[in-house]
């Protein structure tokens, strides 16, 4: 598949990546990990004024157009550098206030997301949905005017960092049921509301989530199922479509770290790089990149043409492949640096980290095999 960027996202990419090389440097990137903000607060700033904060954002809202494709080389250069902020926890935010929101809601909420002013975190997965992208069990209940919600969400990222919460609440029927959902903005710092955080391997931040009758303000009109299990899955899309870029960013670094590892690292007088086996592995792992890449783009582009035919089918394929060429090219990127690839102080395993965090969220690889298998099944059946 071919894909170009225009000047404006050649622009923004390379601002970007400047950025992080001078603010993100491995060393920089393990103290802010052991750090109490557990990010850079300065490099947050500087990612909103450089624009990124409105990417996930419509024109019509003051922001940049919400399209995956501008989204796909920022996330590429975050996954490179590891970044630590809580940006891809913003996109799935700010997407959904996007797709369920108000006009008036998305008036009040958008421009402070997309001044860096605010910080949103998505809540919708559960322990006990174990990958299923519809089970919610927390409930929602009205109380005069307002809504009042109670429950747990799980693997939350970013929400240490977070002010306001989107969550998914049931009104109505079983957990499972794809109806009978709602979407719903909570204040962080309201009565009712807990989170417990943690570090994933990677070292990004997340939390587990418990609300205790929370108030909360509903996005749109709560009773239309509809509206909101549309803009759930069009989150989840717009997520996976940004995780595979972060993961292609990833592998892009990893491999260059094996290839210039090869080309320094000397054994009996000569550069391992040399040997040929090892240079048929690099040359294994550079396809297995660009086929990544290629299904990045496949993703980025389902989403922003959802009503093309086999546009749901082509984001479980890219999840399920770039998953799968990640983990490979990790492992690979650890095997070719030998002992030292396994270190703490140097970078390479920190990427495989990342590519399994990734991995997991929104369904792991085998979550969308299982999805990819039972929609050609239906597709064959009918």
């Amino acid at each position: 598949m071919q894909f170009e960027l225009n000047d404006e996202q050649s622009a923004l990419r390379d601002s970007l990546a400047r950025l992080l090389a001078d603010r993100y440097g491995f060393e920089r990137r393990r103290a802010l990990a052991s750090s109490p903000e557990g990010h850079c607060p300065q490099t947050w700033a500087q990612l909103a004024e450089l624009g990124l904060m409105g990417l996930p954002v419509a024109e019509a809202d003051g922001g940049f157009g919400a399209r995956a494709e501008d989204l796909l080389p920022v996330m590429q250069e975050l996954g490179a550098a590891l970044s630590l902020e809580p940006y891809l926890p913003l996109v799935l935010g700010a997407t959904a206030v996007r797709l369920a929101g108000s006009e008036a809601q998305r008036a009040e909420c958008l421009p402070a997301v997309t001044e860096g002013a605010c910080r949103l975190a998505w809540a919708h997965d559960e322990a006990a949905g174990r990958h299923a992208p519809w089970w919610v069990q927390a409930t929602a209940r009205r109380e005069g005017d307002a809504w009042v919600l109670s429950g747990a969400k799980s693997l939350v990222l970013g929400a240490p960092l977070a002010d306001r919460f989107v969550v998914s609440a049931r009104l109505s029927g079983e957990a499972a049921q794809r109806e009978g959902c709602a979407l719903f903005l909570v204040d962080a710092k309201a009565p009712g509301v807990q989170v417990r955080a943690y570090p994933l391997v990677d070292d990004s931040m997340a939390g587990e989530l418990k609300l205790t009758g929370a108030r909360a303000q509903a996005l749109g009109d709560a009773a239309d199922s509809a509206r909101a299990l549309a803009a759930i899955d069009g989150t989840l899309a717009m997520g996976i479509a940004a995780i595979c870029a972060d993961m292609t960013g990833a592998m892009r670094a990893a491999y260059r770290l094996a290839v210039d590892y090869l080309n320094t690292r000397q054994q009996f007088g000569r550069l391992i790089g040399q040997n040929q086996a090892l240079r048929h592995r690099a040359a294994e792992m550079l396809v297995s990149l660009e086929l990544a890449k290629s299904m990045a783009i496949t993703a980025a582009v389902a989403v922003d043409d959802p009503g093309s035919e086999g546009a749901h089918l082509d984001l479980h394929r890219a999840k399920l492949s770039v998953a799968r060429h990640a983990r490979q090219l990790a492992q690979h990127a650890i095997q070719l640096h030998g002992g030292i690839g396994m270190t703490e102080e140097y970078a390479v395993g920190h990427y495989l980290r990342r590519i399994h965090v990734l991995d997991q969220l929104l369904g792991d690889g085998d979550a969308h095999a299982a999805r990819l298998a039972a929609l050609l099944t239906q597709g064959t059946a009918a």
